[in-house]
């Protein structure tokens, strides 16, 4: 297949292009505007091939979105591209409105464009895979239900609220006008490449700086882990052998306290580091609890049952072996970090055919 990935230099996004790459014989058409969260040092491993193909191009940008179907002619489409980081929507929520509602519909009406005019063969085979978020089911509190595919939307931030409204304009174009689609609500995803504002990447590069490591409230919040190769796996599963207009759940069976997480960073830092930054002991000590934010969910649970029987795919990492690859990445990849956090991965973003 040929298939138009949008956000493929995010984390997410370049997990999947990698895998695709490396793992199969598809081709990629890496669609993104290069944000702050899109680095094409997350590609390099996939730069070469001649299955790749990268444009920098912004999904609310519907002139050069038809550029791109056009020229390219996929046959499937991975939207990943969207704002996510809950901290900055509650900052500026415009930007998620922009991206993740106007843009997910400016997409969906190039997708559509461009599918109304393929044959009939074409038309039965393609598919519009919409990437999207356990944060719209909102919180399950404390009560050991689990997320299925229907449960409510219930969205508790200005992101998961911006997303609970991309997925609902999917189903929409799929009940209105016949596009072929496909939704998956996944869990947290951690791993390699994640952007350093994230809570595991975060807890690592400060605790190697010996600065401290904020906590929200008392660290309670309980999330389900997945690691994000496990989830590029599962998304081409779906993308290939899932049922239309079908939703599937993506989790990693791993609840986890927020606080239990840092405790468990700072445990492998204290096996896998040498040398600890000047005067810090024990890393844990750096440990800060911090006011939570407004609007905090306590919990989210992922059931993945669908997911596992009908597609047959289940996760490969546990949450230890993949929070210990997670750290082990990031301090064979310091350099990675310090490109991130200065900045200067922000130096090569063209696209095809720019100069400046």
């Amino acid at each position: 297949m040929k298939i138009l990935i949008t956000g493929g230099a995010g984390f997410i996004g370049s997990a999947v292009i990698r895998h695709i790459i490396q793992e199969t014989q598809h081709e990629v058409i890496n669609v993104d505007k290069l944000t702050y969260a899109g680095n094409l040092e997350n590609l390099t491993s996939v730069v070469d091939s001649s299955r790749y193909i990268f444009e920098k191009v912004d999904i609310c940008d519907r002139v050069n979105l038809d550029r791109v179907f056009s020229e390219y002619k996929p046959d499937a489409v991975m939207h990943l591209a969207a704002e996510s980081h809950v901290d900055r929507s509650i900052d500026g929520p415009a930007a998620f409105i922009q991206t993740n509602i106007v843009g997910t519909y400016t997409l969906l009406e190039a997708a559509r464009n461009y599918w109304s005019k393929l044959d009939t063969k074409e038309k039965e085979d393609f598919r519009f895979h919409h990437i999207s978020t356990d944060e719209v089911y909102g919180d399950l509190e404390d009560t050991g239900e689990l997320f299925t595919e229907s449960t409510p939307y219930s969205p508790s931030s200005p992101y998961s609220a911006s997303k609970a409204s991309s997925d609902h304009l999917v189903r929409a174009w799929h009940r209105t006008y016949g596009l072929p689609i496909l939704i998956t609500n996944c869990s947290n995803n951690y791993g390699p490449y994640h952007f350093p504002e994230k809570l595991i990447p975060l807890m690592i590069l400060n605790a190697l700086e010996g600065k401290p490591l904020p906590v929200y409230g008392k660290g309670h919040q309980i999330r389900d882990w997945l690691y994000v190769e496990d989830h590029a796996r599962a998304l081409l599963t779906v993308l290939t052998q899932g049922k239309v207009s079908e939703t599937y759940n993506i989790g990693g069976h791993n609840e986890k306290q927020n606080i239990s997480v840092v405790r468990t960073i700072c445990s492998l830092l204290e096996e896998l580091t040498p040398q600890k930054p000047n005067g810090v002991e024990r890393f844990e000590d750096l440990i800060t609890y911090v006011k939570d934010r407004p609007g905090h969910d306590l919990r989210y649970a992922i059931d993945a049952t669908k997911l596992e029987k009908e597609l047959n795919w289940t996760p490969l990492e546990t949450f230890e072996s993949g929070l210990r690859k997670t750290v082990k990445w990031y301090l064979d990849n310091l350099e990675w970090c310090k490109n991130v956090q200065d900045g200067s991965y922000q130096r090569e973003r063209l696209g095809k055919g720019e100069t400046t």
